[in-house]
This record gives structure tokens, sequence and C-alpha cells, in this order.
């Protein structure tokens, strides 16, 4: 089962059961799934369905941020439900162990040697984690391995 169908039956469940959090942050994603499918004028594949998800957790993670700086406890508590929901719905990431061990054969293979050449290993890392784990977080792993 493609995950769109999972969101889809998901819904239906969330419907039924009357969970008005998860029939929210489900009906969203796939909105900006169908919106992404819209704008490529394609379906979209699995991975890029994960991008659209996890976009939307991190999106949902900033608004929470801000609610608590606002001192909406109520509107933070409703970002963080839906969080659950959609990361419930997303594939496992990458272990750190894995995620590390693609970085440094990224760095070996690109031959980087000093934190100016960091494109070259991001370019080589990307592709291989796609959907799987967080640019920010793998920015920040190659940071921590290549010397200054």
């Amino acid at each position: 089962m493609s995950l769109k169908q999972k969101l889809e039956s998901g819904l239906k469940d969330a419907m039924k059961s009357g969970d008005r959090v998860a029939v929210a942050a489900i009906r969203l994603s796939l909105s900006e799934i169908k919106n992404a499918e819209i704008d490529k004028r394609r379906p979209l594949e699995e991975n890029e369905i994960v991008n659209v998800l996890r976009s939307g957790v991190k999106r949902r993670h900033e608004s929470a941020e801000m609610f608590a700086k606002g001192g909406r406890a109520d509107l933070v508590e409703q970002e963080n439900a839906q969080i659950k929901v959609l990361e419930a719905l997303l594939p496992a990431g990458l272990p750190a162990a894995e995620l590390e061990a693609l970085v440094v054969a990224a760095i070996a293979e690109s031959g980087a040697t000093s934190m100016k050449e960091i494109g070259k290993v991001m370019k080589i890392v990307l592709p291989k984690v796609a959907g799987r784990a967080d640019g920010a977080e793998v920015n920040k792993l190659v940071r921590a391995k290549l010397p200054a």
C-alpha cells in the first residue's frame, strides 16, 4: 500500500472514529500532496510524498514554536497532536549510525578536506537519504565530520 493510500484510508478511519485532529492533519497533508502534483503535472513518487509530509511536520514544529512564544498553549497542543499523527504515518527515518556511515563514505568519495567543500559532500549524500533524513540534520552531521 502506497503512502498516499495509507493517508486516504487513515482519513476514513479518523472520520469514522471522530478524531478531529487526525482528520485535520491528514486532510491538509493530502491537499499539500495534491497541490504538489498539480505543480509538477504528474503523480508524486513515494519519496516526494514523504518530503511533502516531512515539510508539513517541520512547518507544524515552527508554528508550535511561534504559538508558544505567543502564549497560546491550546494551539501548541493542537500542532503537537497533528505532528504525532503525521509522524506515525511517515516511514521510519534513517538510523543515526547508518546516516553517519553514509556521510563518512561521501566525504571519502568526494575527497573533501575542508568546510569549503561541503557542497560536494551534500550533493553525494542527499540523493542517497532522500525522504529518510532531514537535510538540516545531514548538513549538521557533515559539518561535524569535516575539518574547519
